[in-house]
């Protein structure tokens, strides 16, 4: 039996120690058919600057917000002085013609930081999802491919060869190799829930939030769920965005390499 949307479920295990990862709904929007879009934070920033866009410039509704015990232990000051927090939100698009799609949109300044934290947090958040009527995953992401990016090429895996073949008529190739954190997790787990979805990444350095990358990544699934959204080259796509680390980018490409990483940062 499927929990109750605001349930909290603390996860135990010997030797583990607790997990708690809480959804807090502000409402249960009506939707039809959405489709779940990732857009959390990892190479380049390319699914956290396309999600933030696409609640921008579609006027997404929050409906939701998840907090874990697996996001980092820190608050940032900001301006004004109030603090801001790791968190997960949610957010809901109605399909305002008749070919554009209704969406929940996950967006956060972080993932979880442990393997474990990632397994109960995309459970949680496909929880609240099939609550809804979702049946469709996108995840989006960057991918840093050791040469240099002139036009950021695409790349895709899906949870089955039906859905790869969208994915392909959308101009991206094949991904050859692993895909860490929520970007892969999502349509994996989705898949044993009886869900398809397709990963969607597009080529970046990865050493600064990679605009390009996202506004790619955005023209792409535009395509198949309908969405009227400006991306011409003069659109400020990340404007207004922020950032927490170890997910903020600000820092020199040089001290970036050389810091480590969580095994999920893709």
């Amino acid at each position: 039996m499927r929990p109750h949307l605001n349930s909290s479920r603390p996860s135990t295990g010997k030797g583990y120690g607790l997990m708690a990862c809480i959804v807090k709904l502000y409402e249960k929007p009506a939707l039809r058919d959405p489709v779940l879009i990732e857009g959390l934070p990892g190479i380049g920033l390319v699914a956290n600057i396309a999600a933030f866009y696409m609640i921008r410039e579609l006027q997404a509704k929050l409906f939701g917000e998840i907090k874990c015990s697996a996001f980092q232990n820190v608050a940032v000051t900001v301006k004004g002085g109030s603090l801001k927090f790791p968190t997960n939100r949610l957010y809901y698009h109605k399909g305002r013609y008749g070919d554009e799609r209704d969406l929940i949109i996950l967006f956060g300044n972080t993932q979880a930081l442990t393997t474990r934290g990632q397994y109960e947090l995309c459970g949680k958040i496909l929880d609240v999802s099939q609550e809804l009527g979702c049946k469709y995953i996108i995840t989006m992401g960057g991918y840093r491919p050791g040469t240099e990016v002139k036009e950021p090429k695409l790349y895709y895996a899906a949870s089955d060869l039906e859905t790869a073949e969208v994915a392909r008529s959308l101009g991206a190739e094949v991904l050859r190799g692993q895909i860490f954190g929520a970007a892969g997790l999502l349509v994996a787990l989705g898949k044993l829930r009886g869900m398809k979805g397709f990963c969607i990444l597009a080529e970046t350095p990865g050493t600064y939030p990679d605009e390009e990358a996202a506004r790619e990544v955005l023209k792409a699934i535009s395509k198949i769920l309908g969405l009227r959204m400006r991306l011409n080259g003069d659109v400020k796509l990340a404007e207004g965005l922020e950032t927490m680390r170890p997910f903020d980018l600000q820092v020199k490409p040089v001290k970036l390499e050389r810091e480590s990483k969580p095994q999920w940062f893709i």
